[in-house]
């Protein structure tokens, strides 16, 4: 679980960093993400330090979430996926818009998914160990 919390509060850092000190204005598929992800960020970290197991379903659930919205944006940005009407609407910026491009692929919604998946395999990893703890 402390893994969990590490990528969560990495991910919420870096996310405040992106908009709040870079300048780049979130999208709302961005938002959406935002809002699955920093919750956990708080969730994760009572949980470990309480030593409770039991947010791991809710963990695994927002994050599978948040792994869909940022791989749709992922795909998005690269031209594979068609708008589902995610244009710059008021303040947000067009959910396509491409802020950072390293590698050649990885983009903020790559960093985001990467994130969300690391979460959800370190929530089935703490899941498996705790119940393997409970039958022996």
């Amino acid at each position: 679980m402390a893994f969990s919390l590490a990528v969560a509060l990495i991910a919420t850092l870096g996310s405040l960093f992106y908009s709040e000190i870079a300048g780049y204005e979130p999208c709302k598929l961005c938002w959406f993400q935002r809002i699955l992800m920093y919750p956990q960020a708080i969730i994760l970290g009572v949980a470990w330090l309480k030593k409770d197991h039991s947010i791991v379903l809710y963990s695994i659930i927002l994050s599978s979430l948040g792994a869909l919205i940022a791989g749709y944006q992922y795909l998005l940005q690269i031209g594979l996926a068609p708008s589902i009407g995610c244009s710059a609407v008021g303040y947000s910026v067009d959910c396509a818009q491409r802020f950072v491009m390293q590698f050649g692929y990885v983009t903020i919604p790559m960093m985001a998914l990467t994130a969300f998946l690391l979460i959800i395999n370190f929530m089935v990893i703490s899941k498996r160990s705790s119940l393997s703890t409970l039958i022996k």
